[in-house]
């Protein structure tokens, strides 16, 4: 019986050394172990699992296939809902989304099927010319994406297949946003992913621009009026990091998660060769308890510093994957629960010395459905550090919405579209981050998807 089989676990660096490098934490499945792990998928007649991911992959299709052995076929049934499954099987939050809902999983553990993805999107990457997508002959329109993200990548590989000429336009001097800049190596390895995952877009007769800053270099309007676009895909991500607006914040050794990480994946600062400004000193505290603080935490520690993570609430509240708390503490991460900065201390020169915190205890739940937490009466207490990270999550940049009139935003600056990625501007589309402020890579991919629908319904009345 498949559900008699125990889970397959999945070989990964040892904690000790991979706390000291940016290589790859997880191994991932050899064939033997797929194959093993996909015979324990029941093949429900209602599977939960595809009602749980965001692109509605059809989960138990592709393991079929991989079971039977024909590699090929499962890689062309992903294909058919999602561009990056390598990336996808690497950091998508399955626990909560495809896995949450398997139904092994109500009295053991749920089907690997992030691994599995991983192993086939893996497998395609190395036999990309064996299952090439079909692409439709072109319909002579245009179409705009700004970001190479994942809801950019998506939007832009669906509408390509489709038969539009599609043009990337990344800000950046590298292609693949969050991808390239947010996540860190040891969790998504750029050239050998990343990149790759990329020039499978790129096979698809998409074209990338980089350097080019919309709002700057071109505008929105310039797209559509001047440059002969019949549609436009916003999907710039957010990348305007929050802080907490606290005595001490504007001290040398405060930095972003957001700055950090960029210096480290994107400047190559893990990297002895390349000469990248970035300081660690010996301690670093870093505020914030989703991935991105996983990253920073993980990061700073494989730089040298003795590394110590501060959240608010208990660790039941922890935003951050399951998976990624458990690295982290395997690598000797301090967590430091209920606690909760109120200023940063620095001394004459103005470097960072430490921060002064409060102790906290959870109240009522908030609007979230998560306990809200409240200071513990004479609490306060001070952490000697050399650095802080705020990762308390992010917002879109402004420059996009303030340079295309028409175009509204709500409250937080985020851009106001429809559930298909309508904006309030014809012809004007946008998903991912930008609309809904940070998320995950398997969200913004598909609100990319969406919004390439639905650009393929309005062009095709427009023709």
């Amino acid at each position: 019986m498949a559900n008699k089989i125990p889970r397959v676990p999945v070989r990964e660096q040892d904690p000790t050394i991979r706390a000291t490098n940016f290589e790859e934490v997880c191994y991932g499945y050899n064939l033997e172990e797929a194959q093993l792990e996909a015979s324990r998928c029941l093949d429900c007649k209602n599977p939960r699992c595809v009602g749980a991911c965001p692109v509605g992959l059809q989960i138990p299709r592709f393991i079929a296939a991989l079971h039977e052995g024909n590699l090929k076929q499962a890689a062309s049934i992903i294909a058919e809902d999602s561009s990056l499954p390598s990336i996808c099987g690497r950091v998508c939050p399955q626990e909560s989304q495809c896995e949450g809902a398997c139904i092994l999983g109500i009295k053991g553990e749920p089907v690997a099927i992030g691994k599995i993805e991983r192993f086939i999107g893996d497998w395609k990457l190395e036999h990309s010319d064996e299952v090439a997508a079909d692409v439709a002959p072109q319909r002579g329109h245009r179409v705009a994406v700004v970001g190479s993200g994942p809801s950019g990548l998506a939007c832009a590989s669906d509408l390509a297949k489709w038969g539009y000429e599609v043009t990337v336009f990344e800000a950046l001097h590298e292609l693949g946003g969050v991808l390239v800049y947010g996540i860190p190596e040891f969790r998504l390895p750029k050239e050998r992913i990343v990149a790759r995952e990329i020039h499978e877009v790129e096979k698809l007769g998409v074209k990338f621009e980089k350097d080019v800053i919309v709002g700057r270099t071109v505008t929105i309007d310039s797209l559509l009026d001047e440059e002969g676009f019949d549609a436009v895909f916003i999907g710039s991500g957010a990348g305007l990091p929050r802080f907490m607006g606290i005595e001490g914040e504007n001290l040398n050794g405060v930095v972003s998660a957001n700055e950090f990480l960029t210096r480290t994946n994107l400047m190559h600062a893990y990297d002895n060769s390349f000469d990248t400004p970035i300081y660690v000193g010996k301690r670093v505290v870093v505020v914030g308890g989703g991935n991105v603080a996983m990253d920073a935490v993980r990061t700073a520690k494989r730089l040298g510093a003795e590394s110590v993570i501060v959240y608010r609430r208990s660790e039941k509240e922890l935003p951050a994957r399951v998976e990624e708390v458990h690295h982290a503490k395997e690598e000797g991460i301090e967590f430091r629960m209920l606690t909760n900065p109120i200023a940063v201390l620095g001394n004459e020169q103005g470097w960072v010395t430490g921060i002064r915190c409060v102790e906290m205890e959870l109240g009522e739940p908030d609007e979230s459905g998560r306990r809200s937490p409240v200071v513990k009466a004479d609490s306060e207490f001070e952490m000697a550090c050399d650095v802080v990270i705020m990762a308390l999550g992010t917002s879109p940049n402004p420059l996009i919405a303030s340079t295309t009139e028409g175009l509204e935003t709500n409250r937080r600056g985020c851009i106001t579209a429809s559930e298909e990625g309508q904006t309030t501007r014809e012809g004007v589309f946008a998903g991912g981050d930008a609309v809904t402020g940070a998320a995950t890579v398997i969200l913004a991919m598909g609100a990319g998807r969406k919004a390439a629908r639905a650009i393929d319904q309005y062009l095709s009345q427009k023709a």
